[in-house]
């Protein structure tokens, strides 16, 4: 049922981002990979339109209102009025509540919560037009608490709370709203804190790894096979839901 209907991945340069974007091109979306520099998701439009697909990138300011409606506008005009949208565009800002600026928590906040807001708004009045949407939040365990991360944590935790919100108001038209929380991901982000930590990255995940009851720590595409159900047709009655694909049982 996904032929013809149009998909909008945020983030979609690279990590998470791209693999979901790949994923969605696989069953049968046309799908706009947005990012802040359009150019850094050539590589996955290329993939994609070598597999057969169709895709388009786009330059996007998520926390800007006339970047993120101008881009959305673009994508409806040239791709097709997009009826999926998979809020993904993330930043870290990592620090100690005594150590972090103004900047650190602003840019954090700003970047999920006003984004995932911005592009919601923006693209529900496509879905509500269709009578059919699906709206995929990315939060995280890091929602739960974690050290050094008091921006980031509350950012994920406020995304929660905005993806039942939004499951209870655009249940009516069609639209199903739910969040995924990646534990552990293998990305560019995760080697990032490692550096950050001065900790070599493969010592980084075996750490990580013993702690994880599958044994293993997540890759990207765990988190797009999760993406890939939740906006088929066969989770149309899955809504307002957080789904911690961690290798585990979290709280």
């Amino acid at each position: 049922m996904a032929e013809g209907r149009v998909a909008v991945v945020t983030g979609a340069a690279r990590g998470i981002g791209a693999a979901v974007a790949a994923r969605l091109a696989r069953d049968g979306f046309a799908v706009a990979l947005l990012d802040l520099d359009a150019e850094r998701c050539a590589d996955g439009v290329a993939a994609i339109e070598a597999d057969g697909g169709r895709a388009l990138a786009v330059g996007v300011d998520v926390v800007d209102r006339a970047s993120v409606d101008a881009a959305v506008a673009r994508v409806a005009e040239e791709l097709g009025p997009p009826v999926v949208l998979v809020n993904n565009a993330g930043v870290l800002r990592d620090n100690l509540l005594f150590k972090m600026s103004d900047d650190d928590w602003d840019t954090v906040i700003g970047v999920h919560l006003r984004g995932a807001f911005l592009m919601s708004r923006a693209v529900q009045a496509h879905q509500v037009a269709a009578g059919w949407g699906r709206v995929v939040n990315l939060s995280s365990t890091s929602a739960l608490g974690n050290r050094g991360q008091a921006n980031y944590a509350a950012a994920k935790a406020g995304v929660q709370g905005f993806t039942k919100t939004l499951a209870i108001e655009l249940g009516r038209f069609g639209v199903t709203v739910n969040a995924i929380a990646p534990g552990f991901i293998e990305t560019d982000m995760t080697a990032a804190t490692a550096a950050r930590v001065g900790v070599d990255f493969a010592e980084f995940k075996a750490a990580a790894a013993a702690a994880i009851p599958v044994g293993r720590v997540g890759v990207p595409e765990d988190i797009a096979h999760t993406a890939s159900f939740l906006v088929s047709e066969g989770a149309g009655f899955v809504s307002g839901q957080v789904v911690y694909v961690a290798g585990g049982p979290r709280d």
